[in-house]
């Protein structure tokens, strides 16, 4: 669940109702703070500029797009950073909460953390 949503859900009753806007920061967080990776010019097509703030997307995991943004090109080596396709874009949502539960693990019976039990 994004941060953002996941803030303006916090607290929230069963049949509560909320709809607005998440800023991009708020919701995929700050893209200088996304994972870089090191790749060479051979892995891109050969028609395609490498300059630094170009964006190319790429199938990523399960055939997910994923924004390279081109951070340095140094010879044959290209650092991209990988960003969410929709990092720069706010979200507009719509909820309803349908079911609340405590989302704690049970407390460990005493036995099973070889404890005796108050009395």
């Amino acid at each position: 669940m994004l941060a953002g949503l996941e803030k303006v859900l916090l607290g929230l009753e069963k049949g509560a109702r909320r709809e607005g806007v998440i800023k991009a920061q708020d919701a995929f967080g700050n893209p200088e703070m996304h994972p870089l990776k090191k790749m060479k010019r051979a892995e891109f097509p050969k028609d395609v500029k490498l300059e630094v703030g170009e964006k190319l997307v790429a199938k990523g995991v399960n055939d997910m797009n994923v924004v390279l943004r081109i951070e340095k090109v140094t010879g044959d080596d290209v650092e991209v950073r990988l960003v969410h396709p929709l990092a720069e874009k706010d979200i507009k949502y719509s909820a309803e909460v349908i079911q609340v539960s405590d989302p704690r693990p049970p407390p460990m019976p005493a036995q099973a953390l070889e404890l005796e039990e108050d009395s």
